[in-house]
């Protein structure tokens, strides 16, 4: 799942967050009550395996729309302990959804900024990478991370099935580079490395 070995207290760390998912989704709704009862591999280790695509020369990570934390908490938690330079930022619109990240945050000691608005209201300097899981199309995805963007940013957007026709839609409107990784936890998914991104 990941090219490294974490210590224990990574994966405990992992093992809280998963708690504090399921108790407060009992109130707030953050993940599909379908998915609770696989959470472990439907969301953590889902999340997990974004990590691979994170090098230790990456400064500044931005994950759109982060809802419950996936994958930035868990990338969060790992760079803990494998890359305590990469400095995090979590773009959630959502209030009660940014209370919870802000709870995790407290409770796990994460050195990540949240901050409780639209993507496009933000204001900040260039990323290294950009993450977003379940949040719009790619061609929404790319509309927003381009003000984000230099030439060396990195894209990393896991798709499903139906990731071909997300990439034909974007190509109308933008050029760019990706390369399709295989999902680790899902056959039919797929993890979407893309930059050099430019409007057409």
């Amino acid at each position: 799942m990941l090219k490294y070995n974490v210590s224990r207290e990574t994966i405990e760390k992992l093992k809280t967050y998963e708690k504090l998912v399921i108790e407060w989704n009992s109130k707030f709704n953050l993940i599909s009550k379908s998915s609770v009862e696989h959470i472990w591999e439907r969301h953590i280790l889902d999340s997990l395996q974004l990590c691979s695509f994170i090098s230790k020369n990456d400064k500044k990570l931005y994950d759109f729309g982060s809802g419950a934390g996936f994958p930035a908490i868990v990338i969060a938690i790992v760079s803990q302990e494998l890359f305590p330079n990469l400095e995090i930022s979590l773009i959630e619109s959502i209030g009660k959804k940014a209370t919870f990240l802000n709870t995790v945050k407290e409770a796990l000691g994460l050195n990540i900024k949240i901050y409780n608005d639209r993507i496009e209201n933000i204001k900040l300097t260039k990323a290294d990478i950009i993450s977003s899981r379940a949040l719009a199309s790619l061609v929404k995805l790319l509309e927003y991370a381009k003000p984000f963007c230099n030439k060396d940013t990195r894209l990393i957007f896991p798709k499903g099935e139906k990731w071909q026709e997300e990439v034909l839609e974007a190509e109308k409107k933008w050029v760019f580079e990706y390369k399709k990784e295989q999902s680790l936890t899902n056959e039919k998914s797929c993890i979407l490395q893309i930059k050099n991104i430019r409007r057409k």
